[in-house]
């Protein structure tokens, strides 16, 4: 009976485990996770900047209403959605981006660290921006989840 019980608890326990936080990430009630899959090679010329750290590109084929690429270091890729988190998709809600910080066009004037993705000034009441997984491999960044 006491293997039985252990066995059983061993199998609820790895039930309960997962290796994706796709379902913690999507928290938020404003923003479905679209399906993304980019590659982007780093010998085109329209993607080059991504070869150095500091340097970002938005990519408008996918995601809600863009994505911002941001090389913070030659191996370390941040992306992250455009659409305002804390808005229902709208006109106003598409982000635009100077330096680190994406801003909301809205008349609420949210901001965000596109590198840590949090509002500024932080604030716990606010969603993050969305981000997608990213990896190098050799001269291709793939933006996918």
């Amino acid at each position: 009976m006491k293997k039985k019980i252990v066995a059983l608890l061993m199998v609820l326990s790895l039930i309960s485990c997962s290796n994706n936080d796709d379902n913690s990430q999507n928290q938020n009630p404003y923003l479905a996770i679209p399906p993304v899959n980019i590659n982007l090679n780093l010998n085109l010329p329209e993607y080059n900047a991504l070869k150095f750290p500091g340097n970002s590109i938005i990519y408008t084929n996918q995601g809600i209403k863009g994505i911002v690429i941001y090389c913070v270091t030659e191996n370390q890729y941040i992306a992250s959605e455009l659409s305002d988190p804390n808005h229902i998709p709208n006109t106003c809600s598409r982000m635009s981006v100077e330096g680190i910080i994406a801003s909301c066009l809205c008349d609420d004037g949210n901001s965000y660290d596109i590198v840590t993705g949090q509002f500024t000034p932080q604030n716990n009441d606010k969603y993050p921006m969305l981000q997608y997984r990213t990896e190098r491999n050799g001269e291709v960044v793939n933006i996918f989840n």
